[in-house]
């Protein structure tokens, strides 16, 4: 990643606050609204919400 964050584990490549994946501007991250988002990130952000809501789907 070519940024800094007091959260970034860099020996996991994990969110430490969130205990997840580092998906910079993500729900639930310090960078979320501060950061313009490249096409890519997006793309990783909708799929993890994609994975969110078919994992709910399943617990019906």
């Amino acid at each position: 990643m070519s940024f800094s964050c007091k959260n970034y584990d860099y020996n996991d490549d994990k969110c430490l606050m969130l205990k997840q994946e580092c998906i910079p501007g993500r729900p639930g991250c310090v960078l979320e609204g501060r950061i313009a988002l490249s096409e890519t990130l997006i793309e990783r952000i909708k799929e993890l919400e994609h994975k969110k809501g078919s994992g709910s789907q399943k617990k019906k």
